[in-house]
C-alpha cells in the first residue's frame, strides 16, 4: 500500500514559528488519534534546508515506532497545516490506488493490535521499525469498497 516508509526528523522542537508545526508522539491524542499539541511547536531546524520528505501531505499515515506508544497512528489532515514529523514516527506515504483512511481505521482494530503486540516484542523497550511495518498484512477490498468502509468505522 505504501510508496515509502520514512523516519522523521531527529531534531528538538522550538517555539511555534507561526507557520510550520511539528508533530511528535505526544502530540497525537491517545483516544481520538488527532493532532492535539499543547503547546504547538515547530521543528528546530531551518525549514528551507529540508526536502519535502519530512512534510506531511494528504494520504500520509504516521506510526509510532518505539516505547509505550508503539503502534499509535495518525492520519494527516490538511486542516492541521504545514506539519513536519519527528524521528520516533514513521511516515507511510500511501499509494493513490489505496485509501489511506481505510488503513488508518484498520489500525483501530484487534488484528492490528495483535500485530503490534507480537511484532514490538524486544528484550528492552518495545519497538517496530519501518521494515516490520512494511510487512503488515491486511485484506483489502477494491478501492470503491475501501471508501465505503471508511464511513462505517467510528473514531
Amino acid at each position: 500500500m505504501a510508496e515509502s516508509l520514512n523516519y522523521g526528523l531527529n531534531v528538538e522542537s522550538r517555539e511555534y514559528d507561526g507557520r510550520n508545526k511539528y508533530i511528535r508522539i505526544t502530540d497525537i491524542n491517545d483516544v481520538s488519534r488527532k493532532f492535539t499539541p499543547d503547546p504547538i511547536t515547530s521543528p528546530n531546524v531551518d525549514i528551507s534546508e529540508l526536502n519535502d520528505d519530512y512534510k506531511l501531505q494528504l494520504g500520509d499515515v504516521l506510526f509510532a515506532r518505539t516505547g509505550a506508544s508503539v503502534g499509535k497512528t495518525y492520519h494527516y489532515e490538511s486542516s492541521d497545516g504545514n506539519l513536519y514529523y519527528a524521528g520516533f514516527l514513521i511516515r507511510a506515504r500511501i499509494k493513490t490506488a489505496f485509501s489511506s483512511m481505510f488503513l488508518h481505521q484498520f489500525t483501530w482494530g484487534q488484528k492490528y493490535k495483535r500485530f503490534v503486540n507480537i511484532t514490538s516484542q524486544r528484550s528492552g523497550q518495545p519497538g517496530i521499525n519501518a521494515k516490520e511495518y512494511g510487512n503488515l498484512t491486511l485484506l483489502l477490498p477494491n478501492y470503491k469498497e475501501q471508501q465505503k468502509s471508511e464511513n462505517s468505522f467510528e473514531n
